[in-house]
């Protein structure tokens, strides 16, 4: 530290350490070691996380980096790390920041010129899509959805026609409402799966139409429980004369509202490259 208070010499390293989300031997060997050599352990929940070093005898202290304290605390971690000493951040279980606190301490930390070192590890998402059996090259993470039905709603209908295969997580007393809702937006034919409780004992992969799906949770109270990953099929354009996109609708709707039948069929098909006499009809339905 110089004479003006600002640290001097090299900063520390910021790990971020990837914990087991279920089964304890996910830990790696590589975590276990960074886990036991820095000075500082930021943890979402410093008692989870306590029960998870006893465990493996590691006696590093903790101090709680969660989503209440992270954007006021992350100084505090700042300044340890600028005055030379390594920390490491965890999650109460997976990979920090996905979907889980962090973001702002890696951000501050990035910004001071501190180095940020990833140990990987467990994390739900991506061990849910290896097992999924849908298609994995492309895929978009929506994280949790909105707790309240016609926000979720909202949200499912902007990624109905996403191409890319959906993931979600969900808590247990939602994963009910959260697949009704993906049926009735996505509809019942959809694939999709629910991954619960991975690498625990009760672990469950179930793949099935979303209509069918839903009645299998609902018909089975024990999987309402645990941890939850929903992966949904992405969109497909129908073929032939059934492929009418959502924008060429809302097109069509914002043109009948200003003009006739006819030239709102017409100039729709001017704009979104859709035949006439498609729109034409669509529209004559959407009046009736």
């Amino acid at each position: 530290m110089t004479a003006s208070g600002v640290p001097s010499g090299t900063p520390g390293i910021l790990y971020v350490v990837a914990t087991p989300i279920g089964n304890l031997e996910d830990l790696s060997a590589r975590a276990l070691k960074v886990l036991s050599g820095v000075a500082l352990i930021a943890a979402e929940d410093t008692r989870h996380s306590a029960r998870l070093m006893q465990h493996f005898g590691i006696g590093t202290p903790l101090a709680a980096c969660h989503e209440h304290n992270e954007r006021d605390e992350g100084g505090r971690f700042l300044g340890r790390l600028l005055a030379g000493e390594d920390v490491a951040l965890i999650s109460d279980a997976g990979t920090p920041l996905i979907s889980d606190p962090g973001y702002h301490l890696v951000r501050q930390a990035r910004a001071a010129g501190v180095q940020v070192v990833p140990v990987p590890g467990a994390c739900a998402l991506i061990a849910a899509l290896s097992a999924a059996g849908l298609p994995s090259d492309r895929f978009v993470f929506e994280g949790f959805l909105p707790a309240k039905t016609v926000a979720r709603q909202a949200r499912l209908e902007r990624v109905r026609e996403e191409p890319r295969t959906l993931i979600f997580y969900e808590a247990p007393h939602r994963i009910l409402e959260c697949l009704q809702d993906m049926r009735q937006v996505f509809g019942g034919e959809r694939q999709a799966v629910l991954a619960r409780e991975l690498t625990k004992t009760f672990e469950t992969l179930k793949g099935l139409p979303l209509a069918e799906l839903c009645a299998w949770v609902e018909a089975d109270a024990n999987q309402q429980r645990g941890e939850c990953v929903v992966l949904v099929a992405g969109w497909q354009a129908p073929e032939g004369e059934e492929a009418m996109s959502t924008e060429a609708l809302r097109v069509l709707d914002l043109l009948l509202a200003e003009m006739p039948l006819k030239r709102a069929a017409a100039l729709a098909a001017e704009i979104t490259g859709v035949r006439k006499n498609r729109l034409y009809q669509v529209a004559l339905e959407r009046q009736l």
